[in-house]
């Protein structure tokens, strides 16, 4: 048993923030029909390479990028440009409970598939639209994209090496507007699906790229907003915390440098660090002994503790402050990640059996549910 058996979504949604969002509800049992172009499909399908490679050596048409996010969900081909690919959409809502779609504002409307005809043919359903800016505001017309997304609501300004140290402005590596908007959109709709279950009424819900990434600023945000100051790229420090950073270490045995995480998230910790590093005067320092302290003398306390980090070899210190319990880790590259145990051990490699390929690996749902499990390679889940 899943904890969504019994809820249907049809999903036309294309990309990443909308199948994100379903391949979350379909991992937690729902019945995902994924509607898709005739003739193309989802745009992934060609976003590669890589392409999946079959069994028997060939390379199909399906992308990595594709398989990623569309799990455990059923596809079927409509054109919903023409009247009976319309009708069929409207066929279907009668029999589902949740509707998606990441179409430009307006599109919907002109197909007659927006909110307000879809919920006259079933009342209770919940209807979620994706765009860039959402459905009102002065840019709700324009198409927005993840890395515009990333640049207009502040986390390129945020994400970088300081300018006096030749930075500049980067974007994040995965397109985490997109994946939390995806996310975002999860929650609504579990919220939306509550609520109907209560009264039989459905809702629009309204999600926009630039709202939530706007939202996930978190503490940044908030730190303007309090303060009324622009905070500027810092690199791999952290705005609020010292030391919470990457610190080189000594050289790889080929000579090659190497780098170390440094998360001390507490005075405890800040003083357990000294203690493993050999400089207790830093700890005693009446400069560095509160974080408030240690972040108004940063420029004064990161040199030293730069020096006193290329001293020993990263495996030395891993093993020094895990030890002492002082928060650090390993920059891993992916061959890294996907080798480590732990990753091993909480089974985030999932083994599919794909028609092209007997043993088809992809990452896993984090979800680790107790009584209602996701859905797998295990109980009945499809890559």
């Amino acid at each position: 048993m899943n904890a969504l058996d019994g809820i249907r979504i049809l999903d036309l949604s294309r990309v990443l923030a909308g199948p994100w969002c379903t391949q979350t509800l379909a991992d937690l049992g729902a019945d995902v029909i994924k509607i898709e172009r005739p003739g193309s499909g989802d745009d992934t399908r060609s976003w590669g390479p890589p392409f999946l490679v079959g069994d028997d050596g060939t390379e199909s048409h399906e992308a990595a990028y594709y398989l990623g996010a569309n799990r455990n969900k059923r596809s079927i081909t409509c054109d919903i440009a023409r009247p009976e690919g319309q009708a069929l959409i409207r066929e279907l809502v009668a029999r589902c409970d949740v509707f998606i779609e990441n179409f430009k504002v307006g599109d919907m409307a002109r197909y007659g598939l927006d909110y307000a005809a879809l919920s006259a043919i079933n009342p209770k359903l919940v209807y979620c639209s994706l765009t860039g800016f959402g459905q009102t505001g002065p840019y709700a017309p324009r198409a927005g994209y993840d890395y515009i997304i990333q640049g207009m609501g502040g986390l390129m300004s945020v994400t970088g090496e300081r300018d006096d140290l030749g930075g500049g402005p980067q974007k994040v590596g995965v397109a985490v507007a997109d994946l939390f908007t995806g996310m975002y959109a999860t929650v609504g709709i579990l919220a939306a699906l509550r609520h109907a279950e209560r009264t039989g009424e459905g809702q629009h819900l309204d999600m926009a790229l630039l709202d939530a990434q706007t939202a996930m600023l978190a503490n940044l945000g908030a730190n303007y907003l309090v303060s009324g100051k622009v905070p500027g790229r810092m690199g791999n420090a952290h705005q609020n915390i010292v030391p919470y950073q990457v610190f080189e270490v000594a050289p790889r045995p080929d000579g090659s440098r190497d780098y170390l995480i440094l998360a001390v998230g507490n005075d405890g910790q800040y003083a357990k660090f000294c203690e493993v590093a050999g400089r207790p005067d830093l700890a005693a320092d009446a400069r560095y002994v509160k974080n408030r302290d240690r972040v108004k003398h940063r420029a004064e306390l990161v040199p030293q503790l730069e020096a006193v980090m290329k001293s020993r070899p990263k495996a030395d210190w891993l093993a020094a402050l895990e030890a002492a319990k002082v928060p650090c880790g390993a920059i891993n590259a992916l061959d890294e990640v996907f080798a480590d145990p732990q990753i091993a051990a909480r089974q985030m490699v999932a083994h599919w059996q794909h028609p092209l390929k007997a043993d088809l690996q992809l990452v896993a749902s984090p979800l680790k549910l107790g009584k209602t499990p996701v859905r797998g390679p295990a109980n009945g889940g499809t890559p």
